[in-house]
């Protein structure tokens, strides 16, 4: 979704959400003055900008694509018109309480290649209609209305219905589509004084506030010019962007071009990512200039949202693919091949690449191997794949890579090839490659190995993925990545990996490796960790924080403590950022529970479920803290809530098994765990307890089968082999027990408890 599809309700359209025309002042007396006075200096870049998708982000209703002369839309048993009254455009759909209403359109969120339109609902709500205008040509299958959830039914209760949290612009959007946005919520009362300079993604977005530089431009310009100053630091903004000299070139004879001078730092990104990314947001009022990860916390390589090999699977924009190309560790940056005012690229077809690749080598047949003129000519074909989203929108893979189709054969990696050719299987694009390029890259080794087998639980997985975190030749996203794969942080091989990834100088190592230190014992994890209170970024600093919360209180030096203090009230403020959102206060709980304030922890959960009372996560912990407590009614009764809700996710089946087990009602609590199992079969856990669960009573033939099946998905997975091995010697069988165990430590070679498993079945 180019925003996140919002949604929202009721109300006119002047409530919070207003145009800001004094929105408060950002600190250190910058001040935002807004893209008109940019304008009358900057005539050239404004007129460029002018018509973008930055430009065009939000605007007015005047600006409407749609078709407003009574279109009907209807899908899932109910109808939404669109009209005009008095000059106005309204949509009459259903409303949060299931009836149709009038509502006005308050705002049009995008325009290619669709546009969505925004509604007001009470508490300064402004809510994305699900229901969107594709705007491509009618030729193209366009000019039309259609849902952003196509063949599909969603009632007012439904998380994903436009009135719902999932689809509000002020929480979600709305600070990648206007310019200085200040969410403005008030927990108390759950509402929003949302504001903004501007309406759009104008200069001072990705320029940084502009009073400085105004003032320069208007009463020290000719002193400066005439005393020959023109720095950036001179010029009052707060970011350089930019080539600043620097050049493409290639040399005589080479067939791709070096950057002149080398790139120094990533600024540009730095501006761009923050919009361009799948993030969370961890400060409001970012400006221009600020480091990435001062201000949000970026998604590593996750399953669900990038392909194995790091190809993009879900909406996850562009800056993880990007940071894993060869493109961006040669000094390319956005503005090479993207215009940064006008957003159009610097040229057209494959002569966008030919800017510092040699056409002679790369736009050639010898090359490409397709006719000349054909789709498979083109470079973006190949190299930049698409995926399409909302339903219209075609969205490039940035990671530049070269297609691996044997990647595909051998891990189940989607190819460009076989994208354009469909039918045809990954064996014949990946032996046409190797054909075409017998020097190429096909079967030499890719971070993608390591990845899969740490999500499919593969034996060698955890130094495979030790090996990867610890390669600074591989892309530091997918070096963080290997980090949160890592089953047992607590082995020699690992923890040393994971003590090398605290220390690295890249910061997203950092992060991935603080995803795996809560596994390392507290001693140890201190003084590996309590560094990093002091990091110069504050998504790593919240993170060691989080990470050192339960760190006994012994173990702290005073001064260490003065660190984490200071650490845990930044993660706090970077959460209260967020608090119209669930996430942000199970977040909190959770703080709350580690430091053994269940009262806080409780409230906080509470808090989550008045928001969002269909986020499964805060019933689930909700429940644990109520076991902790011993109060099993109050544990079970949020885990109904939690199915009730959710019925098809595992973790409340799994936690309601666990419990009934507790309470002595084991005939429910196998269903109950069966049932998880069978929403999860790559869980490791949910498949071991199940066979505990059967093994206690007496099904010894389907608790075994129950971890032969889960060792066949998950055949490295350490808990599931350990449980096999001692339920085979239970059952009188040695010889399954013995080839359980030598499987263990073929797996686990770095796994001293492995080795010892396994003499001790041998004797």
């Amino acid at each position: 979704m180019r925003c996140c599809p919002l949604r929202i309700a009721l109300l006119a359209l002047a409530v919070a959400c207003g145009r800001a025309s004094d929105p408060p002042a950002p600190p250190e007396a910058l001040a935002y003055v807004g893209a008109a006075r940019c304008a009358a200096c900057h005539a050239r870049e404004a007129d460029a900008w002018r018509g973008s998708d930055h430009d065009r982000a939000m605007e007015e209703p005047a600006a409407r694509l749609g078709d407003f002369a009574s279109a009907r839309f209807e899908q899932g048993g109910f109808a939404t018109t669109f009209f005009e009254r008095d000059g106005r455009a309204f949509v009459n759909t259903e409303g949060p309480d299931g009836q149709l209403a009038d509502y006005p359109a308050a705002y049009t969120f995008g325009f290619d290649p669709l546009q969505q339109l925004l509604l007001p609902l009470p508490g300064g709500r402004l809510q994305a209609l699900t229901v969107a205008w594709d705007a491509r040509p009618r030729e193209a299958g366009g000019q039309r209305w259609y849902s952003l959830y196509p063949g599909e039914s969603i009632p007012p209760a439904d998380v994903l219905h436009w009135t719902k949290l999932s689809q509000s612009w002020n929480g979600g959007c709305a600070d990648c589509h206007s310019t200085n946005l200040r969410r403005g919520y008030d927990l108390a009362k759950d509402t929003y004084a949302t504001t903004w300079s501007d309406l759009d993604v104008a200069c001072e977005a990705c320029h940084g506030p502009g009073s400085r530089h105004a003032g320069w431009a208007t009463g020290k310009r000719s002193a400066q010019r005439a005393a020959g100053e023109r720095s950036h630091e001179g010029t009052g903004l707060s970011v350089r962007l930019g080539r600043a000299g620097a050049r493409w070139v290639r040399a005589e004879g080479a067939a791709i071009a070096e950057r002149t001078p080398k790139l120094a730092t990533h600024a540009e990104l730095e501006v761009c990512a923050p919009c361009h990314a799948r993030r969370s947001q961890l400060a409001e009022g970012r400006a221009a200039g600020q480091p990435f990860l001062d201000t949000h916390r970026p998604a590593l390589l996750d399953e669900g949202l990038y392909e194995v090999d790091g190809q993009i699977r879900d909406e996850v924009y562009e800056y993880g693919s990007f940071v894993q190309s060869r493109m961006y560790a040669a000094g390319v940056t956005c503005s090479d091949c993207h215009e940064p005012h006008r957003l159009g690229l610097r040229a057209e077809g494959n002569a966008l690449c030919g800017q510092c690749h040699s056409n002679e080598v790369f736009d050639a047949p010898s090359h490409h191997h397709h006719a000349e003129g054909s789709a498979g000519a083109d470079c973006v074909a190949c190299h930049l794949p698409a995926r399409t989203y909302m339903g219209v929108d075609v969205r490039h893979d940035h990671s530049f890579r070269v297609p691996r189709p044997d990647l595909s054969v051998a891990l189940g990696a989607p190819n460009a090839c076989t994208d354009c050719h469909a039918g045809k299987p990954a064996r014949w694009a990946a032996g046409a490659v190797a054909r075409w390029f017998p020097n190429g890259r096909s079967g030499t080794p890719h971070f993608a190995t390591a990845l899969h087998a740490g999500r499919a639980a593969l034996p060698g997985a955890e130094r495979a993925l030790a090996a990867l975190a610890a390669d600074g030749a591989q892309p530091a996203i997918a070096r963080a990545t290997a980090f949160t794969l890592l089953a047992a942080p607590d082995l020699a091989t690992t923890l040393a990996a994971i003590r090398a990834g605290l220390a690295d100088a890249d910061p997203l190592v950092r992060l991935g490796a603080l995803v795996a230190a809560p596994g390392v014992e507290p001693r140890a994890r201190l003084a590996a960790v309590v560094p990093l209170l002091e990091d110069p970024l504050l998504a790593v600093r919240i993170d060691a924080g989080r990470v050192l919360a339960d760190v006994p209180a012994e173990l702290w030096t005073p001064p260490q403590r003065t660190r984490l203090a200071a650490a845990l009230g930044a993660y706090r403020a970077a959460q209260a950022v967020n608090a119209d959102r669930p996430e942000a206060h199970v977040n909190l709980g959770g703080l709350a529970a580690l430091q053994g304030d269940p009262e806080t922890a409780r409230s906080e959960y509470r808090i989550a479920l008045r928001l969002a009372p269909w986020f499964v996560p805060a019933y689930v912990n909700l429940a644990d803290l109520e076991r902790a407590a011993g109060r099993e009614d109050a544990a079970e009764a949020a885990l109904r809530e939690a199915l009730a809700v959710a019925p098809e996710l595992a973790e409340p089946h799994f936690a309601l098994g666990l419990l009934l087990i507790r309470t002595g009602r084991r005939d429910d609590a196998l269903a109950e765990l069966e049932r998880a199992a069978a929403l999860a079969p790559d869980n490791g856990r949910f498949a071991q307890t199940l066979a505990l669960a059967l093994d206690v009573r007496g099904e010894r033939a389907r608790a075994r089968a129950a971890l032969d099946a889960a060792l066949e998905r998950r055949p490295g997975d350490r808990e599931l082999r350990v449980t096999a091995a001692l339920l085979a010697r239970e059952h009188g069988d040695a010889a399954a027990a013995r080839r359980h165990a030598d499987a263990l430590a073929e797996a686990w070679p770095d796994d001293p408890g492995a080795e010892a498993l396994r003499a001790e079945l041998a004797r």
